[in-house]
């Protein structure tokens, strides 16, 4: 998600000036890699060859070697005779049992072949409770099938930074975010950041979609005294009401009918660190009322159990809904707002960043021409007054995916206006961003999103790739949508 948003993996750079107490300026993974040189070694094991080749084609210009193995027999073999900074490992191979339990049990040969292994689970999304154990067993972390290709990046190097920190005797080196741009509004963010981060208070993120607010958390969670601990992110929007006790609380075996084994939940695989709840304004008043409780006793229950177990950690919560007046039309609790939120921060909008627009426009295109091995361009002075001009309903993540898109498909080394192409959707003015029927004043949210869904995909011709840009999704995330609403 680095590439998704504002943020990456720079330290902060702090200025005396008083006039500009702060400057900023984002550093992707691939300007990292860029800086340093291509370093690591990774091994990649995985019985499916088109997975195998895809991943060696997207990372052999990242590191300085990739080796992929398609029959985990040969692991322990393989690493008995060469060294690896990195090894992604999928969680389930075609044996007669497809559980995610085989991940586990070669997880385990691993270490106890190196304790020191830094070893990254690909998992598909229904075993996510099972990659959220690996954690606790000893991997470093785990991506998602179908992985959004700048999120396994941003993982793999700061395993890698991680694992450079152990080879130096150093503590690994702990990431800090830090934002392109020197409007005003940016550099209140990053004080804030600084200001907050140190302390333990429940912070609660505002922003529309696009703005940085997984970032911020995260930018939060490094620079805490629990930066070593845990960073656990959810997605509550995208759990059922069925599913929101178990993947946030844990369930014993036999709780239900596919609890075949005990199984922790988010907030314990967060413990001693930091919780995200993203898009906490889409649950239901159900769940608001659990978990409220758990936030008041700090301490979860397990279904299927009736002994509460203990949590410590920090939450921060994120949402783009207009949650106080939620709370006025009684759809959000009012004591879970002020449990939630004992600090606020609100992210700005991108038309609302000035010059900022050229400096990530100059950054996105120079990332972009690396990656895809062509020269940096400029920019025509009629094209940086078109992006000036634009609402950027989608903040910088559209404005990333714009400039991506420009780089790919241009045609000289001057990006022209005709480069940059809007939907209509994106051309619209950001106040006039409301779903395009006539949603009666007393319909939920939830009937609201349902229906946004449905016509942008029809809208669309069912192509999710386009749709869940249009909405301002990843592919994922739309897709946990059209389950959890049945489209």
């Amino acid at each position: 998600m680095a590439a998704d948003s504002l943020f990456a993996g720079y330290k902060l750079e702090k200025y005396k000036t008083p006039d500009k107490l702060f400057k900023f300026g984002i550093r992707t993974r691939i300007a990292c890699t860029m800086a340093t040189g291509k370093t690591g070694r990774v091994l990649i094991v995985d019985d499916e060859t088109d997975v195998l080749f895809a991943l060696k084609m997207l990372l052999k210009t990242e590191v300085k070697e990739v080796i992929t193995e398609k029959n985990p027999d040969n692991l322990l073999s393989l690493l008995a005779k060469e060294k690896f900074d990195v090894i992604l490992l999928d969680m389930n191979f075609k044996s007669a049992l497809n559980t995610g339990n085989e991940g586990l049990y070669w997880l385990r040969q691993i270490l106890d072949k190196d304790k020191d292994a830094t070893v990254i689970l690909i998992t598909a999304y229904g075993d996510v409770e099972l990659a959220v154990r690996s954690l606790k067993q000893g991997a470093y972390d785990f991506i998602v099938k179908p992985w959004h290709n700048d999120k396994l990046l941003e993982t793999l190097h700061n395993a890698l930074q991680a694992k450079s920190g152990k080879k130096s005797g150093k503590a690994a080196i702990q990431q800090h975010t830090t934002i392109l741009g020197e409007s005003e509004a940016i550099q209140d963010i990053l004080y804030k950041i600084e200001k907050i981060a140190p302390t333990e208070a429940n912070v609660l993120i505002l922003g529309e979609n696009g703005t940085g607010k997984e970032l911020v958390a995260r930018a939060l969670h490094e620079k805490s005294f629990r930066a070593g601990k845990p960073f656990v992110s959810v997605d509550v929007a995208a759990l059922t009401d069925t599913l929101f006790e178990s993947e946030l609380f844990g369930f014993k075996k036999g709780a239900f009918t596919d609890a075949k084994e005990d199984r922790k939940g988010r907030f314990e695989a967060a413990n001693g660190g930091t919780l995200f709840l993203d898009e906490i304004g889409n649950i239901s008043p159900a769940m608001q009322a659990k978990l409220l409780t758990v936030l008041q006793n700090r301490q979860v229950t397990p279904l299927g159990s009736n002994t509460p177990v203990p949590v410590d950690i920090r939450l921060i919560s994120a949402t783009n809904e207009p949650i106080y007046e939620l709370a006025a039309k009684n759809l959000f609790r009012k004591d879970l707002i002020y449990r939630i939120n004992t600090v606020e921060i609100t992210l700005p909008p991108l038309r609302g960043r000035g010059n900022d627009v050229e400096l990530l426009a100059r950054h996105f295109a120079k990332v972009y021409a690396e990656k895809n091995h062509k020269p940096v361009p400029e920019f025509a002075p009629a094209t940086l007054q078109k992006l000036r001009q634009h609402s950027w309903p989608g903040n910088v993540r559209e404005l990333q995916h714009a400039v991506e898109r420009a780089i790919i498909l241009a045609e000289g080394n001057v990006l022209q206006p005709q480069d940059f192409s809007f939907s209509a959707m994106e051309l619209a003015p950001a106040t006039q961003a409301i779903p395009a029927f006539a949603a009666d004043a007393s319909m939920p949210l939830s009937e609201i999103e349902r229906e946004t869904i449905r016509r942008v995909i029809e809208k669309n011709k069912g192509n999710i790739s386009k749709a869940a840009k249009e909405l301002g999704l990843t592919r994922t995330a739309l897709y946990r949508r059209l389950n959890k609403y049945d489209i």
